[in-house]
């Protein structure tokens, strides 16, 4: 059972910072959210895309190159970056877990939201944007937890240049399956990943979502363009990152870079004086985590981090000293149970399966259903058409224990874990996993007592 910290009451009273400053004094803060995006963007290196409102943005602002969410689908994903802890911490890990059941954050945990409230901060999760923008927000949320009855003051982005200051966030679903936006990508020109087949269907479908990212870059610059119209821009703070990995068969729900590696642009606004870690065009390799995000946000609005919140702060004269690890988890999805955990630094990726006896394909209506790829992998295997590299994923088990040096391998294909050479890197990050799933109370020791129907 998790243990309870003391009562909160008064506690929570003491976390805000002294009010020695109007709120017209503090930025503006807009979370532009992409879902099941990876860093397949122009300005980090991608072609065949063309990204120019992103590409602008890193420009103008910090680009992050790792950083990571903690878990490799919506769900846990936004149930810890909207908390600032891990959705393994907060039994929040299943994917789509707890709807309807009432399940309550544990005490002293709270929505990102409900911090910025009692700050005196309008929030918003914006779903009606202006004419001008041609397109609405999603309003996701999708969290796996009994959220409080007004998680949010609007939905409505006319209410923020009156609402001053506010923190805002806009859902953006292009790269979502299916994949939404015109053709433009060329298949025959895309660049495949070693682990997939090339194959008609693989290009077909990669560069679908490629089209997608550019249909999402279009919509950021309306925004963006929006923000300048209604005079924000100057006083507001812009976030760009994604919720979870690419929807491609090895990104999303799984442990590996494509799962949990997404960008993170960062634009700075010119009425405040900047923290010393960000100016335009600045490329910031730390490792980061999306759980990061919420102490970081709410250090900026004047508020204290709150004691029990995992993420660290990452600007301004508060920030934690750079991290060396960063963590991620996966159980169930869907209908579909395993349970992988992971830690990186900065070279080294290390994952545990505690299923091994499980295929990676395991039946996934999902995935079966919107993934192309995933059925094709298993007609070529049944036609001993594929590469070795990508056999391995229609292989009847897992292995138990995967290191990757990132640096030498970053399609991560070259499995470590039983070169004599890397022991000691392998050691070492089993260690620190081991720790972590510990010191974090990682509820995914114990089994789901229900699990959810699968999903259609």
């Amino acid at each position: 059972m998790r243990s309870r910290p003391p009562a909160w009451g008064a506690l929570a009273a003491a976390l805000l910072l002294p009010a020695a400053r109007p709120p017209d004094d503090r930025p503006n803060i807009l979370w532009l959210i992409g879902e099941d995006l990876g860093v397949e963007l122009e300005c980090y290196g991608t072609r065949e895309v063309r990204t120019p409102a992103l590409n602008r943005l890193a420009a103008e602002g910090v680009r992050y190159t790792r950083f990571y969410t903690t878990a490799p689908v919506c769900s846990p994903s936004r149930s810890a970056f909207m908390t600032g802890m891990y959705a393994t911490s907060i039994g929040a890990h299943h994917h789509r877990s707890h709807r309807g059941d009432g399940y309550a954050l544990p005490e002293g945990v709270r929505l990102l939201t409900d911090w910025f409230r009692d700050a005196g901060y309008c929030t918003a999760n914006v779903v009606q944007l202006p004419a001008a923008c041609g397109f609405k927000g999603t309003g996701k949320t999708d969290w796996n937890f009994t959220p409080p009855p007004r998680p949010f003051d609007t939905n409505r982005w006319e209410d923020l240049p009156s609402r001053q200051p506010f923190f805002a966030q806009i859902n953006f679903q292009e790269t979502h399956r299916k994949f939404n936006g015109p053709r433009r990508a060329d298949p025959a020109k895309v660049e495949i990943p070693p682990y997939y087949p090339d194959h008609p269907v693989t290009r077909e479908d990669w560069a679908r979502y490629l089209d997608a990212v550019m249909e999402l870059d279009r919509k950021v610059g309306l925004v963006l363009e929006q923000l300048d119209r209604d005079g924000l821009a100057d006083r507001t703070v812009v976030v760009f990152f994604g919720d979870n990995g690419q929807a491609h068969v090895r990104g999303k729900q799984f442990v590996y870079e494509e799962g949990l590696h997404v960008p993170l642009i960062l634009r700075w606004p010119k009425r405040f004086p900047a923290p010393p870690q960000v100016r335009p065009g600045l490329v910031d390799d730390r490792l980061l985590s999306a759980i990061d995000l919420a102490p970081t946000m709410l250090d900026l609005a004047g508020v204290r981090k709150p004691p029990k919140m995992q993420g660290r702060i990452f600007l301004g004269p508060r920030a934690d000293p750079p991290a060396e690890f960063v963590f991620g988890a996966r159980d169930r999805c869907d209908e579909t149970v395993f349970r992988l955990r992971t830690v990186r630094d900065a070279r080294y990726r290390y994952i545990r399966n505690f299923t091994p006896d499980r295929p990676f394909l395991q039946p996934n209506a999902y995935k079966e259903k919107q993934y192309p790829v995933w059925n094709l992998l298993k007609q070529l295997h049944a036609e001993g058409r594929l590469t070795p590299e990508a056999a391995v994923l229609c292989a009847p088990t897992m292995t138990e224990e995967e290191l990757y040096d990132l640096e030498r391998d970053p399609h991560e294909i070259r499995n470590l874990a039983r070169s004599p050479e890397h022991q000691e890197a392998l050691r070492r990050l089993r260690a620190a996993l081991e720790r972590w799933i510990e010191e974090t109370d990682d509820q995914g020791r114990f089994p789901e007592p229900k699990p959810a129907p699968p999903r259609k």
